[in-house]
């Protein structure tokens, strides 16, 4: 949790359960019109590996861990309301998914025309760790990479 002095967001960061897949499409607005994005939030909550972020029991973002990167924890997706940006939710989500993370590497990626979400990156300790085109012309994703060290996240 995160906040507590007047005037603060409290953020709670919670695992995410079926209730809450209709809201969370809701307020993604890809999840929203695209039925793939929708199937892959549906699934990854049914799985156990999305995290909601709430304020008195109002959702503002949701970040997901899985281990399809060759075995590694990687975190596909964080995805945080517009007006909920920039207030310590998407650092929040994603030191909670890194708690949750039994590998020693954890590895996300971002478009590179990403600039919020790559200083996010590195000022949560991630590397640049390489580059892959032609997924989104003109736009390269960048992929991160985080050595965790056991009892410290």
């Amino acid at each position: 949790m995160v906040g507590g002095f007047p005037g603060e967001m409290v953020i709670s960061i919670r695992e995410a359960h079926s209730p809450d897949i209709d809201e969370l499409i809701g307020l993604d607005d890809i999840a929203r019109r695209d039925p793939i994005r929708a199937s892959f939030l549906r699934d990854a909550v049914e799985r156990g590996n999305c995290l909601v972020a709430d304020r008195a029991g109002c959702v503002l973002g949701y970040g997901i861990l899985d281990y399809s990167f060759y075995g590694q924890g990687f975190i596909p997706l964080v995805y945080v309301r517009a007006d909920s940006r920039r207030h310590g939710v998407g650092s929040n989500l994603i030191r909670g998914l890194e708690a949750r993370c039994v590998t020693p590497k954890l590895f996300t990626s971002t478009n590179d025309s990403n600039k919020p979400m790559k200083a996010l990156l590195s000022q949560l300790g991630f590397d640049r760790s390489g580059i892959i085109h032609n997924l989104d012309p003109g736009d390269p994703e960048i992929v991160y990479f985080k050595l965790r060290t056991t009892g410290t996240v």
